[in-house]
């Protein structure tokens, strides 16, 4: 093995962004810029409506608001080395920044999964027993959840820097997306990943699976409890409340799932579907949730349109 080799691969990544076709990076910068703003316009609107609304300091808001600071995060995550390779060419990521931005993707991730969760007790706890919702939901226990689901997401996630730290590359330093996987770089040590991918399978089940289990174990209680409703629109007016969620699942989960599909049996895909699965997986869920919940929720929809028709008067 050539050490000089090994010492350069150590000491940086080479990310790609659309593969193949390096000469086309630009045509992306201005798509990518329109994405990542609608992000922060979106989450950003969503928080201030929020705190702005007295009639929205109540748990399935804070919760929302929790969900918008997530995605914000998630995506400046991945800001750093998107601008890097689309607007300024440079592909090239230390080694050390790579690992950072390793364990915020894949942290916020978790931390993602476990907001989803809590924003399902949210809902089962509001239409069970509505008349405590506020009393069992109070400031106290938000708070708790919160910091319960991002002490959950640090503990799984803290040991990934290390495990590839303590890994030897010594083969192609090229990664596959344009920022850093941990089972990306995994791939590119010319050792034994055993340990990483065992680790990384039970974080998987142990958090995403789990999550995803557990939040179908709320919907199935929340749909008997909805079925004991006498009435047909209080029926009606329960489970719509239930709609924005959904949604956010869906656009969490199903991205998600499409994108370890293509890595583990798309082999014979275009390199370009790997990066266009990867890119949806992270940024369309952050762009997609603050416009599904202005739409899906009154009061936010309401709020917004003021705003709007306030400047239009003035104008």
């Amino acid at each position: 093995m050539n050490s000089n080799a090994s010492q350069t691969n150590h000491h940086s990544f080479i990310l790609t962004g659309i593969p193949g076709m390096p000469d086309k990076n630009p045509w992306m910068a201005f798509p990518l810029g329109f994405l990542y703003t609608l992000t922060l316009l979106g989450n950003g609107t969503i928080l201030a409506v929020v705190k702005v609304e007295q009639n929205l300091h109540e748990p399935m808001y804070y919760f929302l608001c929790i969900l918008a600071l997530t995605d914000v995060s998630l995506s400046m995550s991945t800001l750093p080395s998107m601008l890097s390779i689309f607007w300024f060419n440079s592909p090239e990521i230390p080694f050390d920044a790579c690992v950072t931005q390793m364990f915020f993707i894949h942290g916020f991730g978790v931390v993602e999964s476990g907001v989803l969760v809590s924003m399902a007790f949210d809902r089962f706890v509001a239409i069970r027993d509505p008349l405590h919702y506020a009393s069992i939901l109070t400031h106290g226990l938000i708070g708790k959840i919160g910091l319960v689901v991002l002490a959950r997401a640090v503990c799984v996630v803290f040991p990934v820097p290390f495990l590839i730290k303590r890994l030897p590359f010594c083969h192609s330093n090229v990664l596959s997306h344009s920022y850093c996987l941990h089972q990306d770089a995994m791939r590119l040590a010319c050792a034994s990943t055993r340990v990483n991918s065992l680790y990384g399978l039970i974080v998987v089940i142990l958090t995403l699976g789990l999550d995803a289990l557990i939040i179908l174990f709320s919907y199935v209680l929340i749909l008997k409890t909805v079925l004991g409703i006498a009435s047909r629109a209080e029926r009606l007016k329960a489970l719509n409340t239930c709609l924005s969620h959904i949604c956010a699942v869906l656009l969490f989960y199903i991205p998600l799932i499409g994108a370890t599909m293509v890595h583990r049996f798309g082999k014979h895909l275009s390199p370009v579907v790997h990066m266009f699965m990867a890119n949806i997986y992270l940024l369309l869920p952050p762009v997609l949730n603050p416009i599904v919940y202005s739409v899906k929720t009154k009061p936010i929809r309401r709020r917004i349109i003021q705003v709007f028709r306030g400047r239009k008067n003035m104008a």
